[in-house]
């Protein structure tokens, strides 16, 4: 019987999609954090449960080839670069496997998985830092939260997020103590300011700073976010977003310009977009460019041929693709998104993209009755995968090609699978790195309708 505090010699022999290590005991599992398959070494278990437990390393005994010296003990802390302590062909060799994997779960093995496609930077590549924030012996610290607890840890180097960004948030830290604001107390539903949000152009260098309060009242909020831009003369955006709600989600509903313009703006494929606060926006921008390359490349398009984008928030997708097809049709639930779409296009003289507001569910059958009849259909929806609805709709519209851009093989693989049975088949799948020293992993897809 396995039990708390006991420690073991163990073998880990394979590692979860959290990157965790496991060993097994009797059959039982063990997840051990910052350790690799091969290794040996003793464990002092953490926590026992009825299916598996937990542990951490007490000492190694034999270390992988694939094993390389952590950087900074805090990123694995928080969650922040778990894969850091891996050899980076092996962070890539991992991800492969981890698609492979999903879709062979779904029955889907006829599938050619190619090697994942290497990051064009390995660290300081995120262009959007996210990052409570905390009161510390009278001064104000960004950081973030250890594991699956509320312990705060202050960070100055966070390793993955670009150099300017870290430099950023440390002036904007020294300010906020300046101006006496306090940090918000998640306990009690108190105090002021519960994240700051860093955005930067991967081209244009613009910098956008959005700070998340718990309630409007911002005091000196003006003059506090003039004193932003003077220091960090990349930043030409400070917002404000009040979030008064009791939760997690770091953004409410409500965003104000306190001071300069409020958006920022960049570059993908050629294209410039403007960036708002709210906005999703890829945060690997060479990553993203050649992920949205290979959808282009996959779908051989033409100029005769009608798209849909059908999650195109601020149309990064849609215009990309726009310049190959006789027209694209993008649809986005979020109202916001869609502004900023219709102005990109505008900014970018494109005539042949036309945007909706609302579920594409509901839009896409509406476009059909108008006479609307795409080849092609573009997704690129969040981690929770399509929504049933939407797959039934898509197998019901029968366009001949589906470019599936995915951050989450499971739900690709469970959505592959539906189109599978429904007449569409899907050949090769590309995965690409799109955050290196992290478990993630996104990927690219083409399914053809069989006639």
């Amino acid at each position: 019987m396995i039990q708390k505090n006991q420690e073991y010699d163990v073998t880990i022999v394979d590692l979860t999609y959290e990157g965790m290590g496991v060993a097994k005991i009797d059959h039982y599992p063990l997840f051990i954090e910052n350790t690799l398959p091969g290794e040996e070494v003793r464990i002092k278990v953490l926590k026992v449960g009825k299916k598996f437990g937990f542990g951490k390393v007490m000492e190694f005994y034999k270390t992988s080839p694939d094993r390389i010296p952590s950087e900074e003990k805090k990123w694995t802390q928080t969650g922040i670069a778990p894969l850091q302590h891996m050899r980076y062909e092996a962070q890539l060799a991992f991800k492969k496997r981890q698609v492979e994997e999903c879709l062979h779960k779904m029955h889907c093995d006829e599938v050619q998985v190619h090697d994942t496609t290497p990051s064009p930077q390995q660290m300081h590549y995120r262009n959007k830092a996210q990052v409570p924030v905390r009161v510390v012996d009278g001064k104000m610290e960004v950081g973030f939260y250890r594991k699956n607890s509320h312990q705060f840890i202050s960070i100055q180097n966070f390793g993955i997020q670009q150099e300017d960004i870290d430099d950023a948030l440390q002036v904007i830290a020294r300010i906020l103590t300046e101006f006496g604001v306090s940090a918000y107390n998640e306990e009690r539903h108190e105090g002021v300011l519960r994240h700051i949000i860093v955005r930067q152009g991967y081209y244009s260098k613009e910098m956008m700073v959005t700070l998340v309060t718990r309630k409007k009242k911002l005091f000196q909020g003006q003059q506090l976010a003039q004193r932003i831009i003077e220091e960090i003369p990349t930043v030409v955006s400070v917002m404000q977003n009040i979030n008064d709600q009791k939760t997690n989600v770091i953004m409410g509903e409500k965003t104000i310009c306190l001071a300069g313009k409020g958006r920022i703006e960049d570059e993908m494929l050629g294209h410039t977009f403007q960036i708002s606060a709210p906005s999703f926006y890829q945060v690997n921008t060479p990553q993203a460019e050649a992920m949205y390359q290979k959808a282009i490349d996959l779908a051989h398009l033409s100029k005769d041929m009608i798209a849909i984008d059908a999650y195109c928030g601020i149309g990064t997708i849609t215009l990309s693709v726009a310049p190959h097809v006789k027209e694209i049709y993008g649809v986005e639930v979020v109202a916001p998104a869609i502004d900023n779409a219709k102005e990109n296009a505008k900014e970018n003289e494109m005539t042949n993209v036309h945007f909706a507001v609302g579920k594409a569910e509901e839009v896409l059958p509406k476009w059909q009755e108008e006479g609307i009849q795409p080849d092609v259909v573009f997704v690129d929806p969040p981690r929770k995968g399509l929504a049933r609805s939407f797959v039934e709709t898509t197998i019901e519209l029968a366009p001949e090609k589906i470019a599936y851009i995915s951050c989450n093989p499971a739900t690709f693989a469970r959505d592959v699978a539906l189109f599978k049975e429904a007449g569409y088949r899907l050949d090769e799948v590309y995965p690409y790195d799109m955050f290196p020293q992290t478990t993630h992993v996104e990927c690219v897809g083409v399914l053809y309708k069989q006639n």
